[in-house]
């Protein structure tokens, strides 16, 4: 089953295509990784899929339902989530104070002003269970703004689970974590339940061949490769663009 498509996608900023003519069709469960050099689109092609940016042509779906003119907490009541390259965290809050926050944006009576004792107590078992689940339940009164940086992604990526969304968009993950903070992510993403799709914009080319199930790579905006991690490495373009780069 798809859980997420594009066709023909492109978004322009005055006379520059950030994205141009992208087209592609990520299965659910799948795990998708966005790579290519600095410019090459992969934020925007996230923000896109997430509504935060409205594509100067093109279609997306998700699910098979047209969401490209769907405001972003449409997408996220069809099961999308998104972290940010920048933390999208509240740092003179408590770790606690931010995970019931999260918790509290997908809940059915978060804009009722009157709400039930259960209410809250819902609302407090479910962030207790995502800290206790996910290792924070020992930070949970630590101010955000004491955590150390990978405690913080963590953090972030902890927040975006509280949906329990069908689709993860994450951008650059791993920017900025250790080697040893990396692998800890991983095996986090690991432990995903499995009919939960990815979608990666990442640089750390070890993670991507981790993680990845295909591989979709933008130079300019533009789709010049897709494929297994095999097919990608065996790729003289992506060398050429992307991997000798790196090297």
């Amino acid at each position: 089953m798809e859980s997420l498509r594009c066709e023909g996608i492109c978004r322009r900023f005055g006379s520059l295509y950030a994205v141009h003519n992208v087209s592609l069709s990520v299965a659910s469960g799948e795990s998708r990784a966005i790579i290519g050099p600095n410019g090459a689109g992969k934020t925007t092609l996230l923000s896109l899929f997430a509504g935060r940016l409205k594509p100067s042509a093109g279609r997306i779906y998700m699910f098979s339902q047209d969401v490209t003119a769907a405001p972003e907490h449409r997408r996220v009541h069809l099961g999308l989530a998104r972290t940010f390259q920048v933390m999208n965290l509240i740092p003179n809050l408590t770790v606690l104070d931010n995970v019931l926050l999260a918790v509290q944006a997908v809940m059915p009576f978060r804009s009722n002003i009157f709400r039930s004792q259960n209410a809250y107590r819902d609302l407090s078992d479910k962030a207790q269970r995502l800290l206790v689940q996910w290792g924070l339940w020992e930070r949970q009164k630590d101010l955000v703004q004491n955590l150390s940086y990978g405690e913080q992604r963590w953090m972030e990526l902890v927040m975006a689970l509280a949906s329990k969304p069908k689709i993860l968009l994450l951008d650059e993950p791993t920017s900025g974590l250790s080697r040893a903070e990396t692998a800890s992510l991983i095996d986090m993403l690991r432990d995903l339940d499995p009919d939960t799709t990815l979608v990666i914009a990442e640089h750390d080319m070890d993670v991507v061949f981790e993680l990845a199930h295909r591989i979709t790579v933008l130079h300019y905006g533009q789709v010049i490769a897709e494929g297994t991690k095999e097919e990608i490495k065996a790729n003289s373009k992506v060398r050429e663009v992307y991997l000798g780069e790196e090297e």
